[in-house]
């Protein structure tokens, strides 16, 4: 059982920490959360365009059985903390050699629409791709997704031998994301667009395994949008986690990690000691530990990201903008012809490509409301995660943005703004935001077959000191993260009932 004074740190706000700090709390543990930044969230964050605030982190909301979990377990409801519309258009796509196309929850949209805008043949394609994807996402929601990080033969023996084969084989496991794509589209334009899911967890379509085709059906299982967007699941978290006791302390920097004979003991934060901790949670980037940033005691609690193995950045503007032209949805991509010498750039010569792709988030494009004059947008271009040796964007903001905004205007938009209305990030930026992660937003790339089983579990060879966040199992993304940190929980409560 586990001790009512049993003490925990939680390094770090983002959605792993906030979540560990829930259970922990809710099973009897003393729970205090550290965080450098002024507010939670991590890279579930906010930037003030002129007073407006705008979300300039993760954008999509998926997987919502991980957040309803979540707070049904803590004794509440999503529904009761957040206010959640589910959109029927997944994202709106545009390419600079001409066409549209809208992908929509429903399967038969999607089909209908990928016959009008190619034929019939890759319509057919979206169809068994749609069917494969669910497949893939079925044997690994509980056997993986869900679960503490298995080995290759572990899976084997969660999902069964028939099962997991029949699953992966028809899936040609061993090739990449771009080369699997071949089997259902004939239009590079949808190579293009399906070929875009490996940059949901910071990789290249040429070296992702082709099991990434499941996140078709985590967005077909629905897109929602959150009314204060992305930052409110922050607030929500930690309001949950405060109704159960969770001390937070924000602006507290964390020097170091403390130990004894190999276990932790304590934090100094801000150069204060705070001793009696049983044990810590760390929800940062895992390099963190590995260079020594929080003390040489841990610097082996986790593998070291090498900087040419790390998973994309970003260039990022908030802006205020008038828009024309191609009318916006909350989601929307737009892309050049090239794309996979967009990823041979960033990956090999370490550059942005002349004509990237680019993403941009409406944030007023709401069902049943579109905005009149201004609306608050994030456009974001990926890029190399080099920020702690150059920051590429110093004295070049206007060279990125007009790489940026030429891309928009050949696909049909035309933005409006005022300089004062536009704030950039970089890798830079980010490296600096997220210590030990060089401004990659991801952790380590997702590159190789064996790339899922090459993350950290929650449990570190330090005693007593645990694994949160995207860059251990299983992965980046505000749902991974969030059950990340669940993980991490489970994982320290089982060994404090052990050791009662």
């Amino acid at each position: 059982m586990i001790n009512s004074k049993t003490r925990v740190g939680v390094i770090g706000a983002g959605v792993g920490g906030l979540a560990a700090a829930i259970d922990l709390a809710r099973a009897g543990c003393e729970v205090d959360v550290f965080e450098r930044a002024a507010e939670p969230g991590g890279k579930i964050r906010q930037v003030g365009v002129n007073g407006i605030a705008i979300d300039a982190g993760p954008t999509v909301f998926t997987m919502r059985w991980v957040f309803e979990e979540l707070f049904e377990d803590a004794g509440s409801t999503l529904s009761e903390e957040l206010d959640l519309s589910r959109t029927s258009i997944l994202a709106r796509h545009a390419w600079t050699n001409g066409g549209r196309l809208d992908l929509y929850e429903d399967i038969n949209e999607s089909v209908e629409a990928i016959r009008k805008f190619s034929d019939d043949k890759n319509a057919d394609g979206y169809k068994a791709f749609c069917l494969r994807s669910e497949k893939l996402y079925l044997a690994l929601k509980d056997t993986f997704i869900a679960a503490e990080k298995p080995s290759p033969l572990g899976l084997v023996s969660r999902v069964g031998l028939t099962p997991f084969f029949g699953a992966m084989w028809e899936t040609s496991p061993h090739r990449d994301l771009w080369r699997a794509l071949d089997r259902y589209f004939s239009d590079p334009r949808l190579k293009q667009l399906f070929g875009r899911y490996s940059t949901y967890v910071g990789s290249s379509p040429l070296a992702t395994p082709s099991i990434l085709m499941l996140i078709a059906h985590v967005e077909q299982d629905g897109v929602w949008l959150l009314d204060g967007g992305m930052h409110a699941l922050a607030k929500a978290l930690k309001n949950l986690g405060e109704n159960l006791g969770v001390r937070y302390h924000f602006n507290a920097h964390v020097d170091r990690i403390n130990c004894d004979q190999g276990k932790v003991t304590g934090l100094t934060v801000d150069e204060t000691e705070v001793s009696g901790l049983d044990a810590i949670v760390f929800n940062g980037d895992r390099s963190a530990l590995a260079t020594g940033l929080l003390g040489e005691q841990v610097a082996d609690a986790a593998p070291l990201v090498k900087p040419s193995r790390r998973g994309l950045s970003a260039v990022i503007w908030c802006v205020r903008a008038r828009t024309s032209g191609l009318p916006l949805s909350y989601h929307n991509v737009f892309f050049a012809e090239d794309y996979p010498k967009e990823f041979r750039h960033i990956f090999q010569k370490r550059e942005i490509v002349e004509s990237p792709t680019v993403y941009v988030c409406a944030q007023d494009r709401l069902p049943d409301k579109n905005p009149d004059g201004s609306e608050r947008l994030l456009i974001l271009i990926n890029a190399p995660a080099d920020g702690d040796t150059v920051d590429i964007t110093s004295g070049r903001e206007d060279f990125y943005w007009n790489k940026a905004t030429t891309v928009l205007r050949d696909c049909g938009l035309r933005l409006e703004l005022d300089p004062m209305d536009r704030v950039m990030m970089s890798p830079a930026t980010f490296s600096d935001l997220y210590p030990g992660t060089g401004g990659s937003l991801y952790g380590q790339a997702s590159h190789g077959i064996f790339s899922p089983f090459l993350r950290p579990g929650s449990v570190s060879p330090v005693d007593g000191l645990f694994l949160a966040g995207g860059s251990v199992h299983p992965g980046p993304g505000v749902p991974m993260a969030t059950l990340s940190g669940r993980l991490a929980a489970s994982s320290l409560l089982k060994r404090f009932s052990q050791k009662g």
